[in-house]
């Protein structure tokens, strides 16, 4: 295969990318050089350090590592210990003013460590979740042999003396959670997995700033940098619930009633579940406690420390019965309060990004959000708008930037092809600027239509009105329809929790069905379409291959058992390269039906190096033979590639793209048959297996249907409507005359869209003698399908009067199986003797000494044909 010669300008940019590319590669591999020598991260003047063993999930490994920190510690001190533990991504530098201001107390041993990945200890580590700093910390303490310390707890840094307790509670005096993270059903989306996914898109992005962006360093030490994205990845919240309602020593809560990262309803919940607890609520106080009012809360710690101290501070086996029963009541969905702050920008930027990916099922997500309380119905559907908005107008802009080759290029290539495109531009000529508010209740139109839009420079502020009316009808629908189904869902969650996943999922699918299934079903041309894809669903003779063919290949395996060999079938047709299952040339087979009972069509090859045009003019001129002409692949399978060409035109579009070896051939034309036969090597005699009767459907106009009319009312066109859609889309607007016949096919493929009909009533003596003598005259060949085509069905069944398109190895089917009167069974139950024959046939031709295609050869010209 050669590509397309290169214009000058192509030429230049291609060259200009190839300079930038480099460019790009030597400065990050200098780069990471540099952060590679860098010395690390210096401890501050107040640190110290020591060295413990590196934490994996719930194990210390032999690796060491730096754990640095500040300590008050004095000679023969025995004043209590506090340790003070920072959140995320702050490190013990943001908490040094409350350590300041604890300090001046004088009462208490203060020590202020930073987790390893942070600051001063070392950055890279395993494992950066909550668990893991808890045994760094349980570690610390016993190398600073330190027996019992209070533990006070800020943001991320909560969940880690949360942990600590569950490591060593005994050596946990007390614990102060400020502004503290706890249960997960209040910690951002409340769901664990869905949080999980946040964590990881914003991983994603830090991770590839970091190690993809040539920073030199900067990022290393930057404040959202990926140890802080891993901390929170890494965490899972929902042990501690389980925690909380274990812990039994004193506790102390101070939150501000104005957090927006961590709500004031987290402390109200952590309050209930530990009954002993005292909440100290700052009132206007945000999530910066720590270093905006650290005074305040150092006098509220250092209250606490001393009443722990002297046996004042209420324990679990103290708290009041009132109390204790409050804490073993369930958890109430409805104290969710609705995002807002922190929170609700999340919340806002998913829905928005979501709408990039998926418009319905992110109006659908927004919905069900509604439902749960997490967001206002306002928030949810503003946020979904904005969404589709942003989405929308990009496709608008792209379309009009880049004009027509849009589709050419990505990302739009891997969502729109061309025919859609096309398409849509035809839709947008027709019906002006009232298909934007048309496409917007017809899903899958949308993207082509508003790309056509841009495309055809449709007057933007126009475009933009009605596209934001649409959009505003649309929208609030969709997300109120989501909110009332998911408040049902909701319902049932709470009667049946363990079956719930199954109904969310269901409840999903059910909006996605109306809008994509029930919602179309209003026009003639919906319901249409809609039967289109449920014969494609139900009938198995348009399943994929991936799919159809999975029985065949444990029956396939099981007669490798049997046979001992995998590849034995290689060896049914020793004249053809691997029996012809993968890579066997067209031509070199034709060239070998010498057989006076076997007339093939003219044919020539064209090498990729050959002008094809040129060469289809030279084969027309020394044929003697006129248009149409096929042209195919020399090496092709299951009709790709393969065209009748009608007019030079044609031919020049055909091989416009890059091409491979490709036959030009006499077009033949008649009834086309597909003929399966194989003979025994130790037989004189052979069997037609199947015949199968090709039909090339079409369609009869009236005068009054469009093309695509017709192809949507015909029960047989209708299953492979987008497939005709695609092949016709530049006849599709137009309105066949009454009793005109327009053929949708001219390939004998069924992939093509070829009515297979079980021919078995053309097999005669007469025919499988013909097919005897001309495989006769070819050496090592014993099973395969012949294509043939006739003008005279008597002349054929009398084995005479035909002629022979092409002869296709071992990987043959017996297409006689799709005639849509055939079950599944019966396919199965032809396919599998058809294996059989071929496996047996293999065999006896390797005890006749003919070679067998090793799996290691066979797998690799597999490879190699895939990728030409």
């Amino acid at each position: 295969m050669i590509p397309r010669r290169l214009k000058s300008s192509e030429k230049s940019s291609l060259s200009l990318k190839r300079l930038l590319l480099l460019l790009y590669v030597v400065a990050l591999a200098l780069s990471h050089v540099v952060r590679f020598l860098s010395p690390g991260i210096p401890l501050r003047a107040d640190q110290q350090s020591i060295t413990l063993g590196e934490v994996d999930e719930d194990r210390v490994t032999q690796r060491e590592i730096r754990f640095s920190f500040v300590d008050t510690r004095i000679e023969r001190d025995t004043r209590p210990t506090l340790v003070v533990l920072h959140g995320s991504p702050a490190a013990s530098s943001f908490m040094l003013p409350l350590h300041r201001s604890l300090v001046r107390q004088e009462t208490v041993r203060i020590l202020t460590p930073d987790f390893p990945g942070f600051g001063g200890s070392t950055r890279s580590i395993p494992d950066y979740s909550i668990a893991a700093h808890a045994g760094y910390l349980i570690q610390a303490l016993d190398s600073l042999k330190i027996e019992n310390a209070h533990l006070l707890g800020y943001s991320m840094g909560g969940g880690v003396a949360l942990e600590a307790y569950r490591l060593a509670p005994d050596r946990i005096s007390s614990i102060v959670m400020v502004s503290a993270i706890g249960v997960q059903e209040l910690e951002l989306t409340g769901d664990y997995h869905l949080n999980h996914a946040v964590h990881a898109l914003q991983l994603a992005g830090l991770w590839f700033i970091s190690e993809m962006v040539p920073h030199f360093g900067w990022m290393d030490d930057a404040i959202l940098g990926v140890p802080y994205a891993r901390n929170f990845f890494d965490t899972d919240q929902r042990p501690l619930r389980d925690i909380l309602v274990g812990y039994s020593g004193p506790m102390e809560i101070i939150h501000g009633t104005d957090d927006f990262l961590v709500p004031f309803a987290v402390a109200l919940e952590h309050h209930r579940l530990v009954p002993q607890s005292t909440l100290a609520r700052i009132d206007g106080g945000g999530h910066g406690l720590v270093f905006q009012r650290p005074d305040s809360v150092a006098v509220l710690v250092n209250q606490f420390v001393h009443r722990v101290e002297d046996k004042q501070a209420l324990t679990r086996d103290l708290a009041s019965p009132e109390r204790m029963l409050a804490a073993e009541a369930a958890f109430d969905t409805d104290l969710i309060p609705t995002a807002r702050g922190f929170a609700l920008t999340v919340f806002f930027l998913l829905i928005i990004g979501a709408t990039l990916v998926s418009e319905d099922l992110a109006c659908i997500g927004a919905g069900l959000m509604v439902a749960k309380g997490t967001l206002t119905f306002l928030a949810a559907t503003s946020a979904a708008f904005v969404g589709i908005v942003i989405g929308d107008l990009l496709l608008y802009a792209m379309g009009r930037s880049i004009g027509a080759n849009v589709a050419r290029r990505p990302p739009l290539k891997w969502f729109v092809s061309k025919d859609r495109l096309e398409r849509g531009a035809s839709w947008f000529k027709q019906q002006g600027l009232k298909v934007v508010m048309i496409c917007r209740f017809v899903p899958s139109s949308r993207l082509p239509t508003f790309v056509a839009a841009g495309v055809l420079k449709a007057p933007f502020w126009r475009f933009l009105l009605f596209f934001f009316l649409a959009s505003l009808v649309w929208t609030p629908l969709l997300v109120g329809l989501s909110s009332l189904l998911g408040q049902n869902f909701l319902n049932f969650y709470e009667m049946y929790e363990g079956s719930a996943i199954w109904v969310l999922l269901g409840v999903i699918l059910l909006i996605y069905g109306s809008v994509h299934i029930l919602l179309p079903a209003l026009t003639h041309r919906g319901r249409r379409r809609n039967r289109s894809r449920w014969q494609r669903l139900t009938h198995w003779e348009y399943w994929s291959p991936l799919l159809f063919y999975i029985p065949v290949v444990f029956y396939v395996l099981w007669l490798a058992i049997r046979h001992r060999s995998l590849t034995v079938f290689t060896a049914a047709n020793p004249g053809i390269p691997q029996g012809g299952f993968v890579g066997e040339s067209k031509s070199d087979i034709l060239n070998q039906l010498d057989s006076p009972d076997a007339r093939i069509p003219r044919y020539s090859i064209i090498e990729p190096t050959e002008d094809g045009p040129a060469a289809v003019s030279r084969f027309l001129q020394t044929t003697d033979l006129s248009l149409p002409v096929v042209l195919k692949p020399d090496v092709g399978e299951r009709g790709d590639g393969v065209e009748i060409i009608q007019s030079m035109a044609e031919v020049r579009q055909y091989f416009l793209k890059p091409h491979s070896r490709t036959l030009v051939q006499e077009y033949i034309s008649g009834k086309e048959f597909g003929v399966f036969y194989y003979r025994y090597p130790d037989r004189s005699e052979g069997h037609i297996f199947s015949v199968t009767d090709k039909r090339f459907i079409g369609v009869i106009g009236n005068d009054h249907d469009t093309l695509e009319e017709l192809i949507l009312d015909d029960d047989r066109a209708n299953a492979m409507a987008p497939l005709h859609m695609r092949v016709h889309r530049h006849a599709l607007d137009s309105i066949p005359s009454d009793g005109e016949r327009i053929q949708l096919v001219n390939v004998g493929t069924h992939c093509r869209g070829t009515l297979f009909l079980d021919g078995s009533s053309y097999i005669t003596d007469a025919l499988r003698r013909t097919f005897d003598r001309v495989t006769s005259h070819f050496e090592g060949f014993y099973f395969g399908r012949f294509d043939v085509r006739t003008n005279d069905l008597e002349a054929f069944k009398a084995g005479h009067g035909f002629t022979i398109l092409e002869l296709n190895g071992v990987t043959s089917e017996a297409t006689s199986i799709y005639d849509p009167s055939n079950s599944l069974a019966h396919a199965y139950r032809i396919l599998f003797q058809q294996w059989k024959i071929a496996f047996e046939i293999g065999s006896m031709n390797r005890r006749n000494g003919h070679s067998v295609t090793s799996l290691r050869d066979l797998w690799s010209l597999i490879k190699e044909h895939k990728l030409h």
